[in-house]
């Protein structure tokens, strides 16, 4: 297990001066000026004792791997020899301990192929300093005396390319809006580099960037992102890429965007710890920690509180940056840019905050399949825990566009006949298709379908089903298309079921012909059919289906086919309840009659009390054991539609790590949970809190008794939930926006035995 104070990345200083002269440099150029106090190269001494406290930092906290970068100043001005040293005594400490992602960064003028071979040797990858074109590159990267290091840098780009494509790693190349933005990109991709990383020049709202327009660095990262995607992206570019997957809920692949804690340390010539460089541009002496390899672990210096700033992930921003609706791809920007000498310090958006909004945006708009697109307005108006009927349209969507690949992979290793009539639907009348896998249980029948033979079968139908379910899908999308079919479909327990429809009975029979001719539905040898029966409530309907064979992939047990006086229990129940919570709860309604299309009911436990479960795999449905009182009805479909609208985000955002195997408390249960299970309960019972908080205010003072205490029980719980989530370490960027969007509405709430 690793902790969330665990730095994986290194940046180890191993020679500060340097053979340029560049004047955009924040080593040199900028506030702080400690390099001219520390000894030109870092000796092999100090790279050792560097290693050995690394790897007692990995081995502490279970690290399999880190990330370790040779940096300058120019760190082939160091040597050959000199280099080989230090790899050497850097790689013994660790060997054992954890793998090490070596790099070196370069402007590449000396670069030639005993550095080559020595990195190839030592499996180092190199990055290399490139501006662009001749004439963009020599705007900044000269000699002192003015001579351009273009050619060079060029021929080293050569060297590793043609020579080692091996350690070749990418180009690196500093934004100046003064160039010409497709110049630059396209003299970059003429060099067949792995990877182009664009790096903001450091600045400060003291020391603010040329500006000649309100968004002149958006404006040069979106002519060059149209051109990007244009050609289908032929090369991997990190800012890019970062804001894709950041905006999807996944990693960011660069410092300056992301909520992802920084987890970076830099060790100078003289073993000092530092801060980021990029922090020398803010003030003298603004990376400094007062700690070295000497005296400190890395845990201490990873405990300083400047680190620590930049571990705190959406709390540590300005208000401004919190209320951003794209600050959980940007994280408010590079630490350094956000500075501003008026004793604010860091607290400020980033210098650059309208140009990140702005490419964001573009970039984000340009990637998104527009169905599985959930933009930030829908996700933060679903933290909320009520969810606009926008937000759940897109939801909606989203999950239409996920059901249509699940049946295409599932049902291609299905009959022939029965995929061709789907296929055929599906491209002379999609709404017909989608009408016919929209009900709830074909999802879960196709991710059954797909699902690992290693997987645990849960409740679940078993695989001889599966072409039955094909071919009756197949039949009800021609039936709903108007399009004639002849299918067989296997007969499962005396019947067969089209989904939505119903049952039809065919007992004795293994499989049977179902026909669709002129609108109608034919079944040789069956039965009067048995349809799925809906519940009413004005306007609002639901499918009350205690059918379909694979509606039991419920927590509980489904319950039989009801008879008549059950139906009619569930219809009074029914109306009654959304009456309540259409009056009562009116947040919640339009999401519900937006998305809710099932209920399957659930058998009563034996004690009595009310069960109900959502199915992670069949979306638009809940399951229930019809309770008592109708007001408990309408909870328990507050309840499970959070789950449902929960779960249907998690199926396109990354809200928290994957790789998180641990086990949080749960207020509510005895037993730990994992995170998912921890996020789905929180945001569930932000709705059960609700639901009591609302009726402490019945005219009845027994309800308005028993409310109270049922909401003093499930506020604090919830609350302290939400605080668990938070201090996890294992939300995503967009998993803290969304978390604390659940907050805000927790605290928005006057809480228990207060006025309001």
């Amino acid at each position: 297990m690793t902790s969330s104070t665990a730095l994986r990345q290194f940046v180890l200083k191993v020679h500060a001066r340097c053979d340029l002269a560049c004047d955009h440099c924040y080593v040199y150029e900028h506030a702080d000026q400690s390099w001219r106090a520390r000894p030109a190269g870092m000796p092999v001494a100090t790279m050792a004792r560097t290693a050995r406290r690394i790897a007692d930092h990995a081995a502490a906290h279970g690290l399999t791997e880190v990330s370790v970068v040779l940096h300058g100043g120019e760190p082939l001005l160091a040597g050959a020899r000199r280099l080989g040293d230090l790899i050497a005594a850097l790689r013994e400490p660790l060997r054992g301990v954890c793998d090490v992602d070596l790099r070196v960064h370069t402007n590449g003028v000396l670069l030639d192929d005993r550095f080559c071979e020595l990195f190839r040797e030592q499996g180092v990858k190199v990055g290399i300093s490139l501006d662009g074109d001749r004439a963009a590159n020599d705007r900044h990267r000269l000699y002192r005396d003015g001579r351009s290091s273009y050619d060079k840098a060029v021929r080293a780009v050569g060297l590793l390319r043609d020579g080692y494509p091996e350690l070749f790693s990418g180009l690196l190349c500093t934004i100046d809006v003064a160039n010409d933005p497709i110049s630059v990109y396209e003299a970059l991709v003429a060099h067949r580099p792995p990877a182009i990383d664009f790096l903001w020049p450091h600045h400060t709202w003291d020391a603010p960037p040329p500006r000649p327009s309100a968004t002149a660095y958006a404006d040069w990262l979106i002519a060059i992102a149209d051109r990007w995607f244009d050609t289908r992206r032929p090369v991997p570019v990190r800012i890019f890429d970062s804001i894709i997957s950041a905006g999807r809920g996944g990693a960011s692949f660069t410092e300056s965007l992301g909520l992802e804690p920084a987890d970076v340390l830099v060790v100078e010539t003289d073993g000092s710890y530092e801060q980021a460089d990029s922090l020398k541009t803010a003030y003298d002496g603004a990376p400094a920690t007062g700690m070295d390899v000497f005296r400190h672990a890395v845990d201490e210096a990873a405990g300083h509180p400047g680190l620590e700033a930049r571990r705190g992930g959406l709390g540590a921003l300005c208000a401004q940056c919190r209320e951003c609706p794209v600050v959980g791809t940007c994280g408010g920007g590079l630490f350094a840019h956000r500075y501003r000498g008026d004793g604010s310090g860091f607290g400020n958006p980033s210098v650059y905050c309208p140009d990140l909004i702005a490419v964001i945006e573009h970039v984000q708009r340009r990637a998104a399949r527009p169905a599985h697109a959930l933009p930030p307005t829908a996700l933060r108006s679903l933290a909320t825990g009520y969810g606009e009927s926008d937000a759940i349209g897109r939801l909606r969507g989203a999950q239409a566009v996920g059901r249509r690949v699940l049946v295409a992979k599932a049902g291609a290793a299905g009959p022939a006949a029965a995929f061709d009539v789907l296929r055929r639907v599906a491209e002379s009348a999609p709404e017909a298709f989608d009408s016919a896998v929209a009900h709830p249980y074909v999802r879960a029948w196709a991710v059954h379908r797909l699902r690992a033979p290693s997987a645990p079968p849960e409740r679940s139908a078993p695989p001889e089903a599966d072409e039955g379910m094909l071919a009756a899908l197949a039949c009800t999308a021609a039936w709903r298309a108007g399009m004639s079919a002849e299918l067989t479909v296997a007969v499962r327990d005396g019947a067969v079921y089209l989904p939505g429809i119903g049952r039809y009975p065919v007992p004795g029979r293994e499989s049977t012909t179902v026909r669709v001719r002129d609108g109608a539905l034919h079944v040789d040898a069956a039965g009067e059919l048995e349809p799925v029966r809906h519940l009413k409530a004005g306007t609002f309907s639901v499918a009350l289906d205690d059918l379909d064979p694979y509606r039991d992939c419920h927590e509980h047990p489904a319950a039989a086919r009801l008879d008549a006086e059950g139906f009619a229990r569930w219809q009074v129940s029914f109306e009654e309840a959304w009456t309540l919570l259409e009056k009562e709860y009116a947040e919640y309604a339009p999401g519900i009659a937006g998305a809710l299309t099932t209920i399957v009911p659930l058998e009563a436990p034996r004690d009595g009390g009310s069960v109900s479960s959502a199915a992670r795999d069949a979306f638009g449905s809940v399951g229930i054991a019809l309770p008592d009182r109708p007001e408990m009805l309408c909870l328990l479909l507050l309840h499970e539609f959070q789950h449902v609208k929960l779960g249907a985000v998690l199926d396109f955002v990354d809200l928290y790590d994957a790789r998180d195997n641990r086990l949080y408390n749960a207020p509510w249960r005895r037993d730990p949970r994992p995170l998912e299970g921890l996020l789905q309960g929180t945001y569930a019972h932000i709705a059960v809190a609700d639901f009591w908080r609302r009726r402490t205010h019945d005219r009845d003072p027994e309800t308005a008794a028993e409310a109270g205490r049922h909401f003093g029980d499930w506020y604090p719980k919830t609350l302290e939930a939400v605080r668990t989530l938070q201090e996890s370490g294992a939300l995503t960027g967009l998993g803290e926006q969304f978390v604390a969007g659940m907050r805000r509405t927790l605290e928005g709430w006057p809480a228990p035995g207060t006025a309001g």
